[in-house]
């Protein structure tokens, strides 16, 4: 499908332009972590609210209240369509046929996003989500998509059609550039890149363009999207794992610092009663890589790979590197999955570095669907992308914290964020700038 995005985005005249066309339109990792959710903790309540981590952007100043409630309530009235229910029921995965549980398939026939909160502090959307777990994380994708695009939209509000055509062009130009630079990249060694960039997309019709972009570009180099609709509709695999609501999560529900401290190895045996193979990756940062592998049980080492996420790129593979060595691990049988801001300097930088040491598979989000910046045709950054998150803050009524190897991505609160660092300790934790 080829569509002219320019033309698209200046001629369109119904009032509402879906942005979430269908539920199915979210990220692979959250369908697995939620089976395992439904299956495990049917009856935990979960609050998942919105964080803007570029202050600066005063967001509630640039998208319309009324027009981000019309396209959150869209959201309200989709529910699974049956063939994309038979998709997921029959479809393999990850080398595993039927990997959802037909329970849980009969479940999602039923499924509908919860209700939500909003108003507007300093600026900036208050967007939180109430309810059980399982019906409020699948939320924080469509919550994410509509908010960042609905920015856009606001920025080429009142640009004319060749502005938008300009705009465009400068788009499709500089990302097939990149491409350039992969084709190159893949001739030197293997190279895998999936595309990780749902959550903070320009738009769906620009992350279907990247995704169409790739495929032609690298070939079989472009081995996935995360986006779940797109890779039905396209052929393409389906890509994820999990994420860090759940140990946190774990740890929030944690009775005293001693569950608190086994909370993310809780997570991994839960995780492996669902899955195997190359779904078991460790993500290791909730509370720091360091203190994550220090505590680990043995067992730990024999997963298949990692994504460390909050490190340098390098940084965190090597560690691993170093970690699978001390406990009689091949790295060469293990996988790395690089996804933390990754650009085209530190794809070719970190694939370079680690060709012969372990495997490394690029996930590549923001700077993959939302690379906008200076493109504006009038000047300024109204397109340049934010960091935005969209993080669960309590479990069952109990908050939640995420530390995170860099602390400018900490949340939580001052007091719990303080009692997660003494249980953790503060080891290979440094602070960063956070650019997406």
């Amino acid at each position: 499908m080829h569509v002219d995005i320019a033309a698209r985005v200046h001629d369109h005249g119904w009032k509402l332009d879906p942005i979430v066309r269908t539920l199915l339109d979210t990220d692979f990792y959250k369908l697995l972590m939620l089976a395992m959710i439904h299956r495990k903790h049917p009856g935990v309540d979960a609050t998942f609210g919105l964080i803007n981590r570029t202050r600066s952007v005063r967001i509630a100043d640039e998208v319309d209240e009324g027009e981000l409630r019309a396209q959150l309530d869209h959201a309200r009235t989709l529910r699974f369509a049956r063939n994309e229910l038979i998709w997921l029921a029959g479809n393999t995965f990850y080398g595993t046929r039927q990997i959802f549980p037909p329970e849980f398939i009969s479940w999602l026939e039923g499924f509908r996003l919860p209700e939500y909160e909003l108003r507007v502090e300093d600026g900036q959307y208050a967007l939180t989500f109430h309810g059980p777990w399982q019906e409020t994380t699948m939320w924080e994708i469509p919550a994410l998509a509509i908010v960042n695009e609905l920015r856009a939209r606001a920025a080429m509000k009142d640009m004319s059609r060749f502005e938008l055509d300009v705009m465009y062009s400068r788009a499709k130009s500089r990302l097939w550039d990149k491409v350039e630079r992969l084709r190159a990249l893949a001739a030197e060694g293997p190279l895998k890149v999936a595309d990780f960039g749902t959550r903070r997309r320009h738009g769906f019709l620009w992350q279907l363009w990247c995704i169409q972009a790739l495929r032609e570009g690298i070939g079989d180099s472009f081995v996935g999207s995360s986006n779940v609709k797109m890779a039905m509709d396209t052929g393409l695999e389906a890509i994820g794992t999990n994420a860090h609501e759940l140990p946190m999560v774990y740890a929030a529900l944690a009775p005293d610092d001693d569950a608190l401290r086994a909370a993310p190895y809780r997570v991994m045996e839960d995780w492996a009663e669902m899955y195997g193979g190359n779904l078991r990756i460790i993500l290791p940062d909730a509370f720091g890589t360091t203190a994550f592998l220090r505590d680990a049980p043995a067992w730990v080492a024999g997963w298949k790979g990692a994504r460390p996420d909050s490190k340098p790129p390098l940084e965190g593979a090597e560690e691993f590197i170093g970690y699978w060595r001390r406990h009689g691990e091949d790295p060469m049988d293990k996988v790395v999955i690089l996804s933390d801001g990754m650009d085209i300097d530190t794809i070719e930088a970190s694939v370079r570095h680690l060709w012969g040491r372990t495997n490394v598979s690029i996930g590549w989000g923001t700077n993959l669907t939302n690379d906008f910046g200076g493109l504006d045709p009038s000047g300024g950054d109204r397109l340049k992308a934010v960091s935005l998150v969209c993080k669960v803050v309590e479990a069952d009524g109990r908050p939640a914290v995420k530390l995170s190897d860099n602390l400018s991505k900490a949340t939580g609160p001052a007091d719990e964020i303080a009692r997660y660092r003494r249980v953790f300790g503060h080891d290979g934790v440094g602070e960063r700038e956070v650019k997406v």
